[in-house]
């Protein structure tokens, strides 16, 4: 007896049609599952078997084999107990012939029959919307994709519950949309004494999307400044939601709904480079891909390991990373914008008036080397975070308007992105001879700078962009010599002024 039914598997963050067909034959009791079953996949012949017979369904007591095609491709993961079983009660006719024909299906079995929640649902889902096709799915996981436009999704609490619905006598139960209200984590620009310039250049950032490097002393901010850029974003909307949230349930990250705040992400220094990028035997998407439309912070930036950090480079041109192995090569998105945070030297004290530096010249070079300049170059903005004078730290003075901060950010974003498609800081270079107009007195500051700071092209096109964002925020279609004065102002770390 045959019978088949539909799945789906995960490459990357991306999900592929699965076909389980099942073949009982006369024979020795046996169950084998071909077509390049993982560990996990093989191991589902005994959650299967103990499930069915747990929900008083029947389990074939003959020779069985289960194929997943197709069989090229290696199977990983327990998503396919529940096919597999729906796949052997069809050939046992113990459900009707056409029930499973335009359903696709995931879930992990316990012993007792009742199902898990799968890595990769909202993938799944896209799938199944893609084809025409009904979803059915734990009810964790079908709380994840009810947002989602055009899925049909049905929850199963059961294996029972499942075959109950397949036949035809129960309705599936309601799924809950579970999007809420976006919430802000509530870390306040006014809890950072002082440090106006950095909260000034904070901003600038959230408005373009720029990436940002802060440099200063142990003490003056940095991190603390670093954690509250993504309070000054505002909320995703529906197509980067939706990726945002793809990615996390790909990597198995417990997703209720879709991300409607812009993802976080703060790896410590020892983080490898298969966790940084992504990898593995079931590649899973790694830190950087799970900052997708969000902010990567590196606290302490030198410390990370050098392979971690040169593998930044093509995320942040191209907004993804692939990766080849010998079996497949992937590509995973990586959108991100970076923000950085180092110490001017090993004992943070470089260039402090009041506490002096026990580092020498060599060592001090040395810990500069650690971010290459390739890498460098493709930072926007470059700011110094001056260790606080005492009167900002016994008065630190007015609390900055967040709302205000908050709302200019949202409207130089809204005004980029109608004009151009997207922030500032993904403008190439042909869109940038459209969309950044100079002025008379900005093209002879452009000029100057071009000389003084010896830019590369691509540290030409980072500094004009973000003098885009600086003019967005002011409200003018037009880049002034003001605006560009303080876009140079965060090229380069050190005071420069143009006459």
């Amino acid at each position: 007896m045959l019978a088949h039914s539909r799945s789906a598997a995960l490459e990357g963050i991306d999900a592929y049609e699965v076909r389980v067909e099942v073949d009982i034959a006369n024979g020795l009791p046996a169950l084998l599952v071909v077509g390049l079953p993982g560990t996990a996949v093989q191991e589902s012949r005994e959650r299967v078997r103990s499930a069915l017979e747990n929900s008083d369904l029947p389990f074939p007591r003959r020779r069985v084999v289960i194929n997943l095609a197709p069989a090229d491709i290696r199977k990983e993961g327990p998503a396919f107990d529940l096919p597999i079983a729906l796949a052997l009660l069809l050939a046992q006719r113990a459900l009707p012939p056409a029930s499973l024909e335009d359903v696709i299906c995931v879930g992990e079995l316990a012993l007792d029959g009742s199902l898990r929640p799968v890595r990769g649902a909202v993938s799944v889902a896209l799938l199944a919307r893609r084809v025409g096709a009904r979803l059915l799915l734990p009810p964790a996981n079908a709380a994840q994709v009810a947002a989602i436009n055009g899925v049909r999704a049905v929850a199963a609490d059961s294996l029972g519950e499942a075959v109950s619905y397949l036949r035809g006598l129960t309705r599936p139960p309601r799924v809950e949309v579970r999007n809420r209200p976006a919430a802000r984590q509530g870390l306040r620009l006014g809890d950072v004494k002082g440090q106006a310039a950095a909260k000034r250049a904070l901003e600038v950032a959230a408005a373009g999307g720029h990436n940002l490097l802060l440099t200063g002393p142990p003490g003056s901010g940095k991190s603390m400044l670093a954690q509250r850029l993504p309070e000054l974003l505002p909320d995703l909307d529906d197509g980067r939601s939706l990726e945002a949230t793809q990615v996390h349930s790909a990597a198995g990250l417990p997703v209720e709904s879709l991300l409607q705040r812009p993802p976080v992400r703060m790896p410590h220094h020892t983080v490898t480079l298969g966790g940084f990028v992504g990898g593995g035997n079931a590649p899973r998407p790694g830190e950087l891909s799970l900052a997708h439309h969000g902010v990567l912070i590196l606290d302490e930036v030198p410390e990370f390991d050098r392979r971690v950090l040169e593998s930044l480079r093509q995320p942040l041109e191209e907004g993804r990373i692939a990766i080849s192995r010998s079996r497949n090569n992937l590509v995973f998105p990586a959108s991100v914008q970076l923000l950085a945070t180092r110490n001017p030297c090993p004992c943070g004290f470089a260039g402090d008036g009041e506490r002096a530096c026990t580092c020498t010249p060599g060592v001090i070079d040395r810990y500069h080397a650690r971010l290459s300049g390739p890498l460098l170059d493709r930072i926007d903005m470059h700011v110094s975070v001056p260790r606080l004078p005492a009167t900002d730290l016994l008065d630190p003075g007015e609390e900055p308007d967040e709302a205000a901060i908050r709302q200019r950010v949202r409207i130089a974003r809204e005004w980029a992105i109608d004009r151009q498609g997207d922030v500032n800081a993904r403008l190439d270079g042909r869109a940038m001879k459209v969309y950044c107009p100079l002025s008379s007195a900005a093209q002879a500051t452009l000029t100057i700078a071009i000389s003084r700071l010896k830019l590369s092209g691509r540290g030409f096109d980072r500094l004009l962009r973000t003098a885009r964002t600086v003019a967005d925020l002011a409200g003018s279609e037009e880049i002034d010599h003001d605006h560009l004065l303080e876009a140079v102002g965060y090229r380069h770390e050190s005071a420069w002024a143009v006459a």
